[in-house]
C-alpha cells in the first residue's frame, strides 16, 4: 500500500471484493509484501482486519483473510491509531458485550448518508459498521452483497432532519396600573384563507448542489406550479397539496443535454403562523413588483426622490416590512423609511482630495471610501467597497463567462450604453458575500467585482455631514415624518398592493389578505412621577421636562469645589474668566460652594505640552481639572482622558472654546456644566420614589469599534443606594465584535462587595437592564449571562437574591400612535405602555414610550424579560422601568432607555473610543464618564 491512508467506503469495498489482491494505491508490478513493510502506514481495511483477528474471530467474516494468504500484518499496537480506526476497534471490543441494537448500531444507511460521504468525517459510519459487525455469521461474499445493497440505497443528497423548534405556549402579562388610552401601531393584520402551506422535499438525480441550476430545471415545469420562488434549495413550499404523495419530473440540463430526474415528496402541512419566513419572501417579491429598489435591508422608490441640491443629496422614500406572529396573531409591521443618497460619485471625491492634498490624496480617499456602501444607478444595486485598485483602470480587459474578453469601458458601452469619461481612473474592489444558509467556506463565483468610480454614488451620511446643522435641518424636512404622515404612507402602501394586479395575484396564490387599517390597541398611561430635590418636591409635568426647576433649587447632594484647576491657552483667557465667574454664580443656586480655581495657561496648543502640565499639576488634593480646548480634536480629548482616568486619576471636564464664546448662551451652558461637575465629584442631583426595599439596579451595554480594529468594551453600572442615585461602574475588555459580556461575573461580584461596604447588607432584589442584544441572542443571553450571575452569588455563602434580567431594545421599527378625537394620529404622551397585541407571542415583553418629542414620531423602547426571578406584577415591573428613565443626570427629563443602560453606554463608549484601558478603581463610585 502507498504511504497515504487507505480509502473510505467504496475503496474498502473494492479491496474486499478483490480479496485484498488489488487494494487502492497498489501498483500491479509491485508485490504485496512491499506494501506491508514496517515503515508503511496501514489503510483502514488492513487495520480493521487485524482488529478482527485480534478479537478472536474464528467464523468466516467479511474482513477475514483467505486461508492461502501469506501476508504478514504488523501489530496494530506498533502504530498510533487514527480516530476512525479507534472508533472501529471500540465497536469491535463491545461486540460480544452489548447487543447490536439501538440508535448507535442499528441506524439505517439512509439516515447516515451525510456522515458516510462527508469528506471531513473521521469516524466510522454507523451505516457501514453495523452490517460489518452484525453479519459475521454469514460468509464474506454474502456480507459484500449486503454492503453493496445498502450502499446502493444510500441517498447522498438527503440531509439530516432539522430539529423543529418547539412551539412555546402564549405568554400573556398585562398590567393594570395607569389610565386607559386609545392607541394604534404600525401593524396591519394579515388574514390567511388557506389552511396552511404544504412542504415537499425535492431530490435531483444525479445530485445537484447549485441552487441556480436547480431553479432552472424546475422552471421547465412552471406550468405545473403557481410559484417557483418558494424553493429554498431543499424544500418546495406550495399553497395547495398535489394529488400524488410523490411527483416525478424530468428536465434537461442545457450545458450537456443530460436528463435530470426530479422527485417531489410530500413532507407535511404547516399552519400559517409557522410560515412567517415564507411570507416575508413573498413580500420581497411584491416589492419588486411595485418597482421598489433594495438598498441595504429595506426597499425604496428610486422614481420619486426628494432632491436637496444645495447639499448634493437626495432622499429616496421607502418602506420597512416584516411579518411575524405576535400575541394578536399574524401581523405585518409596516413603516415609512428614507434613504439618503449623495449625488456625488467616488470619482468626485477622488478629484476633490487630489486638489486639496496632492501628495497624500490616496490615503485620504482610502479613509473616505473603503468600508462605505456605494450605489450603481445603472442597475440600482449597492456594493461595499473593500479596496481600491490604483494600478488598474477601465481600459483593463476581463473575461466573460462565454470566454470572450473585453475592457470595462467596452462592457459599459455595450451593456448599459454608458460612456466612461476618464479612462485612467482606478477601479474599486468589492467582495461578494455568499447568501445566507451557505456552508462555511462557500465562495461566490466570481468572488470579487470591479467597479468604476465615476459610476458609483456614495450612500449614507458621514460624520462631517452630520455635524453640519444646516444640512441636517434641511434633511429633516424630508426624513422627520409625523404620525399622521406615517399613517398616510401605510395606507398608500396597502392600497398600492391591493390595486396592483400582479401583487394582488401573488398574495391570492397563498391566500393572504391585508387589512385596510392598522391595528387598534388599548394602552395605558402610567402615573406621572414626583421629582425630589434638596429643598423641594414637584411633579415632572406632562412633557417630563424639569430643566428650569433643577437650576433653581438645591441638589439632593452637592459637593463643594475647594481645590480645582483650569487649563487653557492664552487666546482663550477672556472666555475662561467669564466661565469661572458665571460658574460661581450658578453654583450658589444649586447649593454648591465653588471657590476660585488655580489656572494653568499653556504656552502652545501641542498635546505634549498639555499632558505634561496635567501630570505636574494633579495631586491627591486636586478634586477636578477643567480643560478648555481650542478645537474639537479627538486625539487631544483622548490624551486628556487617558491621563485623568488612568495615569493620574481625577474627575475631568473638557470644554470646547466656542461653547463658552457666546455671552447670551453662556448661562445655560454653565448650568449644564455645573450639574455634570457635581455628578463627577460624587454628588446627586434629583431622585424619584422607589418603593422596593434592598434593591440593586444594574445596567449593561457593549461598545463595538466601527472598524473592528479596537477591542469591544462591556460597560457595567450598578446602583449603590435605595434611591438609585449613586452608582458603581466597571468595564471589561473583550474581543472585537463580541457582544455578550464574558466578565459579568467579576463585575457583579465587585459591585456586591461595594454595595455591602456602603449599606452593610447585600441586596435582596437585583434588576438587570441589558442593552445591545438582538433577537437572535436572547436565548444565549438567558443561558450565558444569567448563569454567570447566579454563579457569582455562591462566593457570598448562602446568598440567593431574587434576580430579574430585562433585555432593552431601542433600535426597533415599532411605532405607537395616540388616536385623537378627530381621528388623526399623534405622538402618545410619556409613560404610555403597550403590553399586548403587538408584543411577542411567546415572551414576557412590553413597550414603553418614555420621552417627549417635539418633531417627528416618537420611538418606543422594547423591554423583554428573559429571566423573572423577582416575580413582580407586570404593572410594577413597568413602573420600575419607567422610573429608571427619570434618573439620567445628563438630561433634566426622561430618556429613551433606563438610566443605568445609558450610564453603561457612556462608560463603554468613553473607554472604547478614548481610553482603551480600564479606568482607575478610585473613580468607580462616581459618574466620571458623563
Amino acid at each position: 500500500m502507498a504511504t497515504g491512508r487507505g480509502g473510505r467506503g467504496a475503496a474498502l469495498l473494492e479491496a474486499l471484493a478483490n480479496n485484498l489482491s488489488n487494494r487502492p494505491g497498489l501498483k500491479e508490478e509491485e508485490p504485496q509484501s512491499k506494501q506491508f513493510s514496517s515503515g508503511a502506514s496501514l489503510g483502514r481495511g488492513s487495520l480493521l482486519a487485524a482488529a478482527l483477528k485480534q478479537t478472536g474471530e474464528t467464523k468466516p467474516s467479511l474482513l477475514s483473510e483467505p486461508a492461502q494468504s501469506t501476508l504478514s500484518t504488523p501489530s496494530i499496537e506498533s502504530k498510533p491509531l487514527g480516530r476512525g480506526f479507534a472508533a472501529m476497534k471500540a465497536l469491535l471490543q463491545h461486540q460480544q458485550q452489548i447487543p447490536m441494537v439501538g440508535r448507535g448500531m442499528g441506524v439505517s444507511a439512509q439516515t447516515s448518508s451525510t456522515s458516510l460521504y462527508h469528506p471531513t468525517s473521521s469516524q466510522a459510519s454507523p451505516a457501514l459498521t453495523a452490517p460489518l459487525l452484525a453479519n459475521q455469521n454469514n460468509s464474506g461474499s454474502q456480507d459484500i452483497d449486503e454492503i453493496s445493497r445498502r450502499l446502493g440505497q444510500v441517498d447522498v443528497q438527503e440531509q439530516p432532519r432539522r430539529k423543529e423548534r418547539e412551539r412555546l405556549p402564549t405568554v400573556t402579562m398585562i398590567g393594570t396600573e395607569g389610565t386607559p388610552l386609545d392607541l394604534s401601531a404600525n401593524y396591519v393584520r394579515v388574514k390567511c384563507t388557506n389552511p396552511g402551506v404544504y412542504l415537499y422535499s425535492v431530490q435531483f438525480s444525479p445530485p445537484i448542489d447549485n441552487r441556480k441550476l436547480m431553479m432552472k430545471l424546475l422552471m421547465e415545469h412552471k406550468d405545473k406550479f403557481p410559484t417557483l420562488n418558494s424553493f429554498d434549495g431543499n424544500i418546495f413550499y406550495l399553497p395547495y397539496k398535489l394529488p400524488q404523495e410523490e411527483v416525478n419530473l424530468t428536465s434537461t440540463r442545457k450545458t450537456d443535454g443530460s436528463k435530470i430526474s426530479i422527485k417531489l415528496s410530500y413532507v407535511k402541512m404547516v399552519p400559517p403562523e409557522h410560515c412567517c419566513h415564507l411570507y416575508n419572501v413573498i413580500f420581497r417579491r411584491i416589492m419588486y413588483i411595485l418597482q421598489m429598489c433594495q438598498v441595504g435591508k429595506y426597499y425604496y422608490n428610486p422614481n420619486t426622490p426628494a432632491v436637496v441640491p444645495q447639499h448634493k443629496l437626495e432622499v429616496w422614500p421607502g418602506y420597512i416590512t416584516a411579518i411575524k406572529e405576535h400575541e394578536g396573531g399574524l401581523l405585518l409591521l409596516l413603516d415609512a423609511s428614507h434613504r439618503v443618497l449623495r449625488t456625488e460619485t467616488v470619482h468626485d471625491i477622488m478629484e476633490k482630495s487630489y486638489h486639496l492634498n496632492p501628495s497624500n490624496y490616496k490615503s485620504d480617499v482610502f479613509k473616505m471610501v473603503v468600508g462605505c456602501v456605494v450605489l450603481t444607478r445603472y442597475n440600482n444595486k449597492t456594493y461595499r467597497v473593500d479596496d481600491i485598485l490604483w494600478d488598474s483602470s477601465p481600459m483593463e480587459r476581463f473575461q466573460l463567462k462565454t470566454g470572450e474578453s473585453m475592457t470595462f469601458e467596452e462592457y459599459y458601452r455595450k451593456q448599459h450604453n454608458i460612456v466612461i469619461k476618464n479612462p485612467s481612473q482606478p477601479l474599486l474592489l468589492s467582495k461578494r458575500k455568499p447568501p445566507k444558509g451557505m456552508p462555511p467556506g462557500f465562495k461566490m463565483d466570481p468572488e470579487f467585482l470591479c467597479l468604476v468610480p465615476e459610476l458609483c454614488y456614495m450612500s449614507g451620511l458621514t460624520d462631517d455631514i452630520r455635524s453640519q446643522f444646516t444640512v441636517m435641518k434641511d434633511l429633516a424636512a424630508h426624513t422627520r415624518v409625523t404620525p399622521a404622515q406615517r399613517q398616510f404612507a401605510m395606507k398608500k402602501f396597502v392600497n398600492n398592493v391591493n390595486s396592483n394586479p400582479d401583487a394582488k395575484k401573488e398574495l391570492a396564490i397563498w391566500g393572504l389578505e391585508l387589512d385596510s387599517s392598522t391595528v387598534s390597541i388599548n394602552g395605558r398611561l402610567l402615573p406621572m412621577e414626583k421629582i425630589i430635590m434638596g429643598n423641594k418636591e414637584f411633579m415632572a409635568g406632562p412633557q417630563c421636562d424639569w430643566s428650569r426647576d433643577v437650576c433653581r433649587n438645591e441638589l439632593v447632594s452637592a459637593v463643594s469645589l475647594m481645590n480645582w484647576g483650569v487649563f487653557y491657552i492664552r487666546k482663550d483667557a477672556p472666555r475662561v474668566n467669564d466661565f469661572i465667574r458665571c460658574l460661581q454664580n450658578e453654583a450658589k443656586n444649586m447649593g454648591i460652594n465653588c471657590l476660585v480655581p488655580f489656572r494653568k495657561e499653556l504656552v502652545n496648543e501641542k498635546i505634549e505640552t498639555l499632558v505634561q502640565e496635567l501630570r505636574n499639576s494633579i495631586n491627591s488634593k486636586v478634586q477636578l481639572v477643567v480643560v478648555v480646548n481650542p478645537t474639537n480634536r479627538e486625539d487631544r480629548y483622548s490624551a486628556i482622558k487617558k491621563v485623568c482616568c488612568v495615569e493620574a486619576p481625577v474627575p475631568s471636564q473638557v470644554i470646547i472654546s466656542k461653547t463658552i464664546a457666546k455671552p447670551d448662551k453662556l448661562r445655560s451652558v454653565v448650568q449644564k456644566i455645573a450639574l455634570q461637575i457635581n455628578c463627577k465629584l460624587g454628588g446627586e442631583l434629583w431622585s424619584v420614589p422607589i418603593p422596593l426595599q434592598k434593591l440593586m439596579v444594574v445596567g449593561i451595554d457593549t461598545y463595538h469599534c466601527p472598524t473592528k480594529k479596537k477591542a469591544s468594551i462591556g460597560g457595567f453600572v450598578a446602583s449603590m443606594n435605595h434611591t438609585c442615585t449613586r452608582w458603581y461602574s466597571k468595564v471589561c475588555i473583550q474581543q472585537p465584535g463580541q457582544e455578550l459580556v464574558q466578565g459579568l461575573q467579576i463585575c457583579l461580584t465587585a459591585a456586591l462587595r461595594k454595595f455591602h461596604a456602603e449599606n452593610h447588607f447585600l441586596p435582596e432584589k437585583i434588576v438587570i437592564f441589558r442593552d445591545g442584544v438582538g433577537d437572535g441572542q436572547l436565548d444565549v443571553l438567558a443561558d450565558h449571562e444569567v448563569k454567570q450571575l447566579h454563579r457569582c452569588f455562591t462566593s457570598f455563602g448562602e446568598y440567593t437574591p431574587f434576580c430579574t434580567t430585562v433585555c432593552v431594545q431601542k433600535r426597533i421599527n415599532t411605532r405607537i400612535y395616540s388616536r385623537e378625537r378627530n381621528g388623526e394620529m399623534a405622538n402618545p404622551p410619556p409613560g404610555t405602555v403597550v403590553d399586548h397585541t403587538v408584543t411577542r407571542r411567546d415572551r414576557y415583553d412590553y413597550f414603553i414610550v418614555s420621552q417627549h418629542v417635539r418633531h417627528g414620531t416618537v420611538s418606543p423602547t422594547h423591554y423583554i424579560v428573559v429571566d423573572d426571578g423577582i416575580g413582580l406584577k407586570p404593572g410594577q415591573m413597568q413602573r420600575l422601568t419607567y422610573k429608571m428613565t427619570y434618573l439620567y443626570y445628563n438630561w433634566p427629563g426622561t430618556v429613551r432607555v433606563p438610566a443605568p443602560c445609558q450610564y453603561a453606554h457612556k462608560l463603554a463608549y468613553l473607554v472604547g473610543e478614548s481610553i482603551g484601558r480600564e479606568p482607575a478603581e478610585c473613580l468607580s463610585d462616581r459618574l466620571f464618564f458623563l
